[in-house]
């Protein structure tokens, strides 16, 4: 199976990339008045965001897993890590542009660039994933804890500000449209890893099976998330500005 993609992975992930089009596609209509949402403390809004980015770091992580186990090159992980990379500089210069003081600084591609070398470098590590995750996902509450009183809340400044936020360890949440930072998030790219391998040496069988004809469709997405990542925001802001504008 080396370098073999798999459709079942592939569609989940696109699973994640309609879900999260939805969700940007009333956000948009939110942000041209066209409705009236609470993205940002509405539990209903808030909670589909931390599902919809679990989703992708799981798949991502799997995703890596996967890749490894298959044989994969440094030069070629590099070339791909390039690609997310620019790419969160790209998400970067067009928020800046529509959100100049929530500008996106450190998001979901800002993130898993960061997190992918991290998991390239630990995937081999097995069960130890598991825990690694969960301590990572746990650190995020404790640090948040011990940041709002006794002697740690000392850091609380310099773990808020934007040259360290990016780790995740604060007690006030910045203001930008979008956050992920490497913790509680890495542990979550972690368990997807976890899983990839142990899916990959166990039950290779699941990931090797062909998904319905009905889900063909977004299997063939999931090729192709980044390209789609970048685009659907602008045609979407495109579309729903353009209806805003002959409706108001």
């Amino acid at each position: 199976m080396a370098n073999q993609r798999f459709d079942t992975l592939d569609a989940l992930r696109a699973l994640a990339m309609v879900w999260m089009t939805v969700y940007h596609f009333v956000f948009d209509l939110n942000y041209f008045k066209l409705v009236t949402q609470d993205f940002y403390r509405d539990p209903f809004w808030t909670w589909q965001r931390t599902l919809i980015v679990s989703l992708f770091l799981l798949s991502a992580g799997t995703g890596q897993a996967i890749a490894m186990a298959q044989g994969q090159s440094w030069q070629r992980f590099w070339r791909r890590w390039t690609q997310v990379a620019a790419s969160a500089l790209l998400v970067t210069a067009g928020s800046w542009l529509i959100f100049p003081n929530s500008f996106i600084y450190f998001g979901v591609l800002h993130g898993m660039a960061v997190m992918l070398i991290v998991v390239r470098l630990t995937a081999n590590w097995g069960r130890w994933l598991w825990l690694l995750g969960t301590l990572a996902i746990a650190s995020k509450f404790i640090a948040e804890s011990l940041l709002q009183t006794g002697p740690f809340a000392q850091w609380a400044d310099v773990l808020n500000s934007m040259r360290w936020n990016w780790l995740g360890w604060i007690s006030l949440k910045p203001v930008t449209e979008d956050y992920v930072p490497l913790f509680p998030w890495l542990g979550v790219m972690w368990w997807g890893a976890a899983a990839g391998t142990l899916v990959f040496r166990q039950r290779p069988e699941w990931l090797a099976q062909p998904v319905p004809p009905i889900l063909h469709a977004l299997a063939g997405l999931g090729r192709w998330s980044l390209s789609y990542y970048l685009l659907h925001q602008p045609v979407l802001i495109a579309l729903v500005g353009g209806v805003s504008w002959l409706l108001l």
